[in-house]
Formats: structure tokens, C-alpha cells, sequence
């Protein structure tokens, strides 16, 4: 192997980045669609969902050290981190399926069955996920390159969420005619056999370049230490941690937010000019016939149109980070988002045009943000390198994900909760207090944990001069040993 490598190759970055798209087919539906499936159409209690979100994340976040430390001690003639993507790629896409059908059980039998099935997911996500992101920080060592691999990554992503938050709910109520739990079961089998195909894509169209130094001894102690005393990397932990808060209540709230609150008529009017000018070239997509759902229909196509404003967001991004560097860019437009978010608050129930025009500027705004804290991910395992001169790529990534992973238990849950709180019922007439606690849930409360976040990047360390401060001193520290 070459300890370093020059431009990648558009076969490597697409092929890489599938595997994102593949990992977001399952983990979108998780962040947007299960609280909903599991209160709606499971037959869950929120209150229940909001406990199994909080066990089964915190399980996964135990997870990911475990995983990456596994990573980092594997040696196989594929690398360390491409047989793991190997190997969970179909154990993955199955236990997506299982994961949103609905057996014939009783109450407990279904709270059970939940459980199960649920915790095996994500130990599956946690041993396919931390070696997929940790593979991105031995592909190359360059700078501009990690970021531009990121970028391609981020529109995999994209494009895998603009069908699930597009496409899911017509999806559902195409195959299940009537029954939710036929529709979600047909359309999680076909988007977990696409993921188990991306997977294997992008095992077979990547290569780890850079490894570890060859005096290195593997020590699980020295690499624990090692983060300790990483100041970066705690950085780092606290922002994956707040993020992901934001991102799971807001997004696990969205759904709830169009079937509750929005005005029934207004999202009809709105869906009929909808189909005459957005979709009047496809001969018009019948989204106020008979029987169409208003709510899931405007959900689908304001965050389809709000999904495709975050692709030249993802673009400006790679842009403004190669001239800015990564964490000047990122924190700024992380605020751009937050006032976003925050203005879905304020708009009325048939300000369906307004919600629009926000989600796209959210969305844009969010796409700037998004390839950036991956990327400064390799930067961190970069730092730990530069400062003690021991590299453990998969055990720097996983720990990081943790934080991530406790986000998405605690904003997972901290939704069910707050409904549970304001006394929501499923499938019925909301009281106005269960209303302002879904309007509150999708904005200000996640908000808060948005603004954490922004904080712990004006601490965070690692600015554009020293990126290529690490990038000079550890290319030269590489060349010696490739011999």
C-alpha cells in the first residue's frame, strides 16, 4: 500500500459514496418515519416508542467503540475497514426489513418483537457504519480530497433521502391499499435489497491506501488515552452529540407536523398547484384524486423540492471549504439553518407555501453543513496522529459516532416524550396543547441543541492552517516510513 495518493477517481468517490446512500435507504426511515410507523401504524404507545429509542440508541452508541476497536485490529488482503461493509451488507438489509414489518402479536408481543429487532439493527449498523466512515480517512490523506469525497458521499445521501422523505409514504399507501403495515413492509424490502446491492459497489470500487505506522503496537489502553487527551476530538463528540439531537427530534416530528397541524385545505390548494406547475410536464401526479392523503402527498413533495435545494448547497460547501476551511464554514451555516428551523414556529396552519420556501432554505443551508463534520472526522484521527504519532482511524470514528448515536437516543426520545408530555393521541383530532408541543418539537426545542453545538465549534481547534500544517508534517512523517 501507498502511504498517500493523489486525485481519486470519480469510479472511487460514486462507488464510495453508494455506500452512504445504501446506510441512509434504512437510516433516514429511522430518523423521519419510525416514531410515526411505530405509534400510527405499529401500534405503539409514544411513550413506549420513546423508552425502546432511548435502550436501543444507547446500545448502539455502546456499540460503535466495540466495532471501530475491531476495525482498527482487522488484517485481511482487502484492508481493515472494507470487509466489515462485506460483511454486514445483507445481515443489514434484512434486519431493515424486519425492522418496520408488523407481526400479528399482542400488545407485548409486538413491544417485544420491537425490541428485538430493533437492537439487532442497529448492532448491525454500528459493525457495518463505523468502518464504512473510518474507511474515508485512509482512502487518501489529502485535504481537498476528503472533502470533495465527501461531498460526492453527501449527495448519495441526498438522493437516498429525497426517496425515503419522497417517496416512502406514496410508496406505503400504493402497495398497502388501505393497510400501512402491507405498504411499509413491500417498500422496506425494496429499498433494503437496494441497500445490500450499493454495499457490495462499494466494497468492490474502493481501496485503503494509508495504514498505520509500522513501529505502532496495538494497544486498546494507549488508544483510549489517546482520545482523552485529544481536545479535538471531545470537540468533535460534543458536536455529533448535539447535532444528532437536532436532527432526530426535529425530523422525527416532521411527519406529525403536516398531518396535525397544517389546515387539510390549505395543503389541497397547495397540491393542486403543485401538479399544474411542478408537475404538469409529467402529466400531472394526481395528488388531490379520491382518497389521497393530503398531508403525506404535501410532506412528499415539499421535502423532495426541499431535498434537491441541499445538492448545490452540498456544492457551494466543498466550494467555501477549500477557500474558508472546513470548521469556518460549517459553524456559520449551521446558524443560517438553526433561524430556518426555528421559523417553522411561526407559521401559520395554512402557511403551506411559507413551510415550503423554509425547507428549501433549510435544506440548502443544511447541505452547505453536511459533508463538513465527516471530513473534519479524518481530520481528528489526522490531529491524533500529528500530536502522538499513533494513527487508529477506526477507533477515533467510532468514538466520535457515539456521540452521535447518544444524539439520536436522546432527541429520539426526548420526542416521544414530549408528545406523550402534551397528550397526543394516534390517528385522532388533536387537542390545541398536543398541537403547540409538535410546533415547539419541530423547532425551538431542537434549536437549543443546535446552538450547543455552534458553541463547541468556536472552541474547536483545527482551522484551514492547521489542516495543512497536519497535511505537510504527516506526508513528510509517511514518506520515511514507506522506505
Amino acid at each position: 500500500m501507498q502511504p498517500e495518493t493523489g486525485k481519486l477517481s470519480v469510479k472511487e468517490k460514486v462507488g464510495y459514496s453508494l455506500g452512504d446512500g445504501a446506510a441512509n435507504f434504512i437510516f433516514q426511515t429511522m430518523m423521519l418515519l419510525q416514531l410515526s410507523f411505530y405509534t400510527d401504524t405499529f401500534g405503539l404507545t409514544a411513550g413506549a416508542a420513546a423508552t425502546l429509542f432511548l435502550v436501543a440508541r444507547l446500545w448502539g452508541a455502546v456499540c460503535d467503540p466495540v466495532f471501530g476497536a475491531l476495525a482498527d485490529r482487522t488484517n485481511t488482503r482487502w484492508g481493515k475497514f472494507r470487509p466489515w461493509i462485506l460483511w454486514t451488507a445483507i445481515p443489514f438489509g434484512v434486519l431493515g426489513y424486519l425492522a418496520f414489518r408488523t407481526p400479528d402479536f399482542g400488545s407485548t408481543g409486538k413491544l417485544i418483537y420491537a425490541y428485538i429487532t430493533y437492537l439487532l439493527l442497529l448492532t448491525v449498523y454500528s459493525a457495518n457504519n463505523n468502518p464504512y466512515a473510518a474507511l474515508s480517512g485512509v482512502i487518501t490523506g489529502k485535504m481537498k480530497e476528503r472533502t470533495s469525497l465527501s461531498s460526492f458521499r453527501f449527495v448519495a445521501v441526498t438522493l437516498a433521502t429525497i426517496a425515503i422523505m419522497g417517496f416512502t409514504l406514496p410508496m406505503v399507501n400504493h402497495f398497502g391499499q388501505g393497510s400501512s403495515a402491507r405498504g411499509y413492509q413491500i417498500t422496506m424490502g425494496i429499498f433494503a435489497s437496494l441497500a445490500i446491492l450499493f454495499f457490495l459497489i462499494t466494497f468492490f470500487t474502493t481501496k485503503e491506501r494509508i495504514v498505520p505506522p509500522p513501529q505502532q503496537k496495538t494497544s486498546l489502553r494507549q488508544d483510549l488515552s489517546d482520545l482523552l487527551h485529544n481536545r479535538q476530538w471531545v470537540l468533535m463528540f460534543i458536536v455529533f452529540l448535539f447535532m444528532f439531537i437536532f436532527l432526530a427530534m426535529r425530523n422525527s416530528m416532521l411527519l406529525y407536523y403536516f398531518k396535525y397541524y397544517l389546515d387539510p385545505e390549505s395543503m389541497r390548494t397547495f397540491l393542486v398547484n403543485a401538479d399544474k406547475v411542478l408537475f404538469g410536464l409529467l402529466g400531472g401526479l394526481n395528488l388531490t384524486s379520491v382518497g389521497a392523503n393530503y398531508a403525506d402527498n404535501s410532506f412528499s413533495v415539499i421535502n423532495i423540492l426541499g431535498q434537491l435545494a441541499a445538492l448545490p448547497g452540498i456544492a457551494v460547501g466543498n466550494a467555501l471549504a477549500k477557500r474558508f476551511g472546513k470548521r469556518d464554514v460549517f459553524r456559520i451555516w449551521l446558524i443560517v439553518a438553526g433561524l430556518m428551523a426555528a421559523l417553522f414556529f411561526v407559521a401559520p396552519p395554512s402557511g403551506v407555501t411559507l413551510i415550503l420556501i423554509l425547507s428549501i432554505l433549510f435544506n440548502f443551508s443544511w447541505g452547505v453543513t453536511m459533508p463538513l463534520p465527516w471530513a473534519m472526522m479524518a481530520d481528528v484521527a489526522d490531529y491524533s496522529e500529528w500530536k502522538f504519532n499513533r494513527r487508529a482511524t477506526g477507533i477515533v470514528f467510532a468514538a466520535i459516532v457515539v456521540g452521535l448515536k447518544v444524539g439520536l437516543a436522546v432527541g429520539g426520545a426526548l420526542a416521544g416524550w414530549l408528545l406523550n408530555a402534551y397528550g397526543y393521541v394516534a390517528n385522532v383530532v388533536q387537542t390545541p396543547t398536543a398541537i403547540q408541543g409538535i410546533r415547539l418539537s419541530v423547532s425551538l426545542f431542537p434549536v437549543v441543541a443546535l446552538v450547543l453545538c455552534v458553541i463547541a465549534l468556536f472552541i474547536y481547534g483545527i482551522g484551514k492552517k492547521v489542516e495543512y500544517q497536519m497535511q505537510d508534517e504527516l506526508t513528510e512523517r509517511r514518506k520515511e516510513y514507506a522506505g
